[in-house]
Parts: C-alpha cells; structure tokens; sequence
C-alpha cells in the first residue's frame, strides 16, 4: 500500500490487521520507513517506544483534520472527526510537506 497525495506517492503504507497487530503499532521496534496506518483511530499514545513520532488524523475522506509531533511516553489529543490516523518518525510529515486541509490517499 502506498501514502499518495495529488498522485505523488510519499511513502510506503503498512496498516496492521487484527487486533494484535493494531495494539501493538510501533511498539517494539527502533524506526519506520513509510507510515502505519490506523483506521478507525481517534488518538494514539506513545507509551513504550523507542522514538518520536509525527500523527495526522484524517477525516473519512482522507483529509488532514489535524497533525502532531509526540515525543515517547505521550499521549495524543483527541479528534473527534478522524477516521484514520498515519504515524511515521518525527520529521516525516515535514518533508512530505504535509498540511492540514491536504488529502492523502491510500493506494494498492
């Protein structure tokens, strides 16, 4: 899966299956080339991790609704409109330049 926005692609997407899968997230492991996708998502936590990250909740269209950085060990605001959330190593949604207001879409 891939994180396309006006046709370019950013990133590589991997979205977890399962219950396990999306409990586990990015626990564990030491960085992530590309994003985690998390749908339906409202807010995340950063309990247990070994690094940064940059969060963009998105509304079912895939709009950007609202972005954070959040360093570990935190918890995320609550967005009551979001349906998925992207994570990816702090400092990725600035080189993507990605906005609020921007529609990302997932791709196969």
């Amino acid at each position: 899966m891939w994180l396309v926005r006006d046709g370019q692609v950013l990133a590589a997407a991997e979205e977890p299956s399962g219950v396990r899968g999306r409990t586990r997230g990015l626990l564990g492991r030491d960085g992530i080339d590309g994003v985690l996708v998390l749908r339906p998502c409202r807010n995340v936590h950063t309990f247990g991790m070994r690094f940064a990250i940059d969060v963009a909740f998105c509304d079912r269209e895939g709009v950007v609704l609202r972005t954070a950085t959040l360093a570990p060990r935190r918890i995320s605001p609550f967005v009551m409109r979001s349906a998925i959330t992207l994570e990816a190593e702090a400092g990725a949604l600035a080189r993507w330049n990605v906005k609020l207001g921007d529609r990302l879409e997932l791709r196969e």
